[in-house]
């Protein structure tokens, strides 16, 4: 027999010189919850090894993570006064900003910080845009939208990432943050988020849970295809630097789809409801975490995605899993 396969499959040394798919520490994205208050580290109960931390727990925590050689990070803030419009998401004193200002100052060009633009979590409807007549109106969130992704540019962030699923905010957020001098600030978009029922946890770690009706009407409907790839399109024409596909372990042929399509960096957002599954089945004795963890990496790299944003990716250094 001249053809043998498992001829590359021997052992690990071999396994390792031939694989096709490769993972390392700067593809990954490190997510953290950052909340008002001094001394705070709160496990989230939802979300096994996540906390909410107040700035100071937070700088600790990246100090520390920065040892590890993660160095990139995506920033939620929790606890803003919240509002029908969501205003307190653009105040200069909220608590992203303030963490972006102390997180730079601490640590300048050894962090590149990546933040969040959403009005979710500061509605107290919990939508992700302004409503009026009963419906999240498209054109009025843009405007706020712009205001904080250029609240936290100011304040130093290095990217935004705007995952609010409003048509045209790439174009609105780019004008005004080119307009106000920060034409070097990155923007990540969220430009396939599907409606999608892994979302839970982050729901109750962020506190942004819909409080009528759902979100339907502009994240998309996890049907399509097609759809997607029109929206990561319009999102590359209107200047988004990086296209991101979320969730991402079950949409695999979508990273995939999208890679094929477009030149940019493509990103997945493994997302909280993912990471909730595997962590409760570890601790319940059903699978081998690092094994499950590992191959869900693997995965998304597989289909395609250049970089992970992911709630593992500590115990994947720390734990010497890559």
């Amino acid at each position: 027999m001249k053809n043998r396969p498992r001829r590359l499959r021997k052992n690990a040394i071999i396994r390792n010189l031939v694989a096709e798919t490769r993972l390392n520490k700067e593809m990954f994205i490190y997510p953290y919850f950052v909340v008002k208050g001094e001394n705070v580290k709160h496990e989230i109960e939802a979300m096994p090894g996540v906390y909410h931390f107040s700035i100071d727990m937070l700088l600790k925590e990246v100090e520390e993570v920065l040892k590890l050689g993660l160095n990139k990070i995506l920033l939620f803030g929790v606890g803003e006064d919240k509002s029908e419009d969501g205003h307190t998401s653009h105040d200069h004193n909220s608590i992203v900003a303030e963490a972006v200002r102390a997180l730079k100052a601490n640590f300048a060009d050894q962090i590149y910080i990546i933040t969040d633009i959403c009005l979710c979590a500061y509605t107290t409807h919990g939508h992700c845009g302004v409503i009026e007549q009963d419906y999240v109106q498209n054109d009025v969130t843009l405007h706020i939208l712009a205001k904080m992704a250029l609240t936290h540019a100011e304040a130093g962030a290095d990217m935004v990432a705007p995952s609010d699923m409003m048509d045209g905010r790439v174009s609105e957020i780019r004008d005004l943050l080119d307009e106000n001098g920060y034409s070097n600030t990155g923007l990540m978009s969220y430009s396939i988020k599907y409606a999608s029922s892994y979302y839970g946890p982050f729901r109750e770690a962020a506190n942004s849970s819909p409080q009528k009706g759902d979100r339907k009407s502009y994240q998309m409907d996890f049907r399509g295809v097609g759809d997607a790839l029109r929206e990561a399109k319009l999102d590359e024409e209107e200047g988004a630097d990086i296209l991101m596909v979320k969730p991402a372990l079950a949409y695999l042929d979508i990273i995939r789809a999208l890679k094929e399509n477009t030149h940019l960096p493509v990103a997945c957002y493994n997302v909280s409801g993912e990471y909730s599954m595997v962590k409760n089945a570890a601790k319940a004795g059903l699978i081998n975490e690092e094994g499950l963890v590992m191959e869900n990496m693997y995965a998304f790299a597989r289909a395609g995605a250049d970089i992970i944003i992911t709630y593992h990716a500590r115990d994947i250094v720390e734990k010497g899993w890559l």
